[in-house]
């Protein structure tokens, strides 16, 4: 499984890049290989204000449907709309073309928030 340094995470398996400005946000890798083959996600709109720990979109698998939390609070600036015609894209390569979207306006302390990298292998690994 794998954690990347570079970002930061959430209890609900979210990651987060975080940027000047901005939070880019997926699910991880574990969330993917526990929801297995995904086939369908419901991205948020664009220009959503967003709060953390909301629903931000939902993420349907052969096995369940899961829902993917906002990890920060912002609106919604971008999204991936490949995911619509290539929803597997979360399974191949959820932190690269797998992102779900762009959220500007954080809060510092959402930021500051976040689990770093060992805390989140902390929290996988029991």
């Amino acid at each position: 499984m794998e954690i990347p340094e570079e970002l930061s995470y959430t209890e609900d398996h979210e990651w987060a890049r975080v940027e000047p400005g901005r939070v880019t946000v997926g699910i991880t890798d574990f969330a993917q290989l526990a929801l297995g083959d995904v086939v369908f996600v419901q991205l948020p709109e664009l220009g959503a204000r967003v709060e953390r720990g909301a629903t931000l979109g939902e993420v349907e698998s052969t096995k369940s449907v899961s829902e993917i939390y906002a990890p920060v609070a912002g609106v919604v600036v971008e999204i991936n709309g490949e995911l619509d015609q290539a929803p597997e894209q979360l399974n191949a390569d959820p932190y690269g073309k797998g992102w779900l979207c762009v959220i500007e306006e954080v809060p510092d302390s959402d930021v500051e928030g976040l689990l770093p990298p060992e805390r989140y292998r902390e929290l996988t690994a029991s």
